[in-house]
C-alpha cells in the first residue's frame, strides 16, 4: 500500500490563522538597534494614544533614576476623524521638536470586543507614530507589561498607576490619567532599558530589540 501526502487543506480556516506568527513571516532580517550606554542620559517620550486624547509624558532617565521633564495631553475631540488624526500629527511632530527625545515608547493597540473603537485607535496611534523622525527608535509595549513594570501588577486600575507613577517621579498634584498612562509607558521603556543592562553587565544576552525601518518592534 502506498502513502500519498495530503495535500488537503484544513477544514477550519481559522484553525491556520490563530496559528500564524507575524514574526516568524517576516522574510526581511531585523535591524538591530543600538542604544545608548547605560549610565547615559537619555530622554524618553511616552505616548498614550487615543482618537480624540492623547497623552504625553517625557522623562530623563540615567542610572536608577527618572527624572519627569513634562506631561499633558493631546485634546482632538469634535470634527472628523481626518482632522482629528491631522492634529494628534501635527501636535506630536511639536512635542518631538520642542523635547528632542532620543527614544519613543508607545503603547501597542489592545484589541477589545469594540472593533470599531480598535480602529480609531490604530488610526490614532499611526498617525503620532508618523510623527516620529526616522532616527527616532520607537518602542512597542502591552498594556499588561507597562502595568507590570510600574505596579507590579499586570492587572492594576489606572488610579493604581497615576498613584505610583507620582511616587515613581516624585511629582506632586493630579495627573489627568492619559498623561499618568504616558509616563508610564516612558517608565516602563526606562526600567526595560535598565534591566538589558544590568544583563549585559551579568555577561547575560538582552532581550533582543529589533527594528523596522529604523523604528523598534
Amino acid at each position: 500500500m502506498t502513502c500519498r501526502a495530503s495535500t488537503r487543506m484544513p477544514r477550519y480556516r481559522t484553525r491556520s490563522w490563530r496559528a500564524f506568527d507575524p514574526g516568524a513571516a517576516s522574510a526581511r532580517p531585523a535591524q538591530v538597534v543600538t542604544l545608548a550606554p547605560a549610565g547615559a542620559s537619555v530622554r524618553i517620550l511616552g505616548l498614550d494614544p487615543g482618537s480624540q486624547r492623547t497623552g504625553y509624558g517625557v522623562i530623563e532617565c540615567g542610572g536608577a533614576r527618572s527624572t519627569c521633564i513634562a506631561y499633558g495631553c493631546i485634546t482632538a475631540e469634535g470634527g472628523s476623524l481626518s482632522e482629528r488624526l491631522r492634529h494628534i500629527f501635527h501636535s506630536v511632530q511639536a512635542l518631538i521638536e520642542r523635547h528632542q527625545p532620543d527614544e519613543v515608547a508607545i503603547e501597542r493597540v489592545f484589541v477589545n470586543r469594540n472593533v470599531d473603537s480598535a480602529l480609531k485607535l490604530g488610526h490614532a496611534r499611526g498617525a503620532a507614530l508618523c510623527a516620529v523622525p526616522q532616527a527616532t527608535p520607537v518602542f512597542e509595549y502591552t498594556p499588561r507589561a507597562i502595568k507590570l513594570a510600574v505596579v507590579g501588577f499586570g492587572g492594576a486600575e489606572k488610579a493604581q498607576v497615576a498613584h505610583m507613577i507620582r511616587a515613581l517621579l516624585t511629582v506632586e498634584g493630579r495627573i489627568s490619567a492619559d498623561a499618568s498612562d504616558a509616563l508610564a509607558v516612558a517608565v516602563c521603556h526606562a526600567h526595560s532599558r535598565r534591566m538589558n543592562a544590568l544583563a549585559s553587565a551579568a555577561g547575560v544576552a538582552p532581550a533582543a530589540r529589533t527594528a523596522a525601518s529604523g523604528r523598534a518592534r
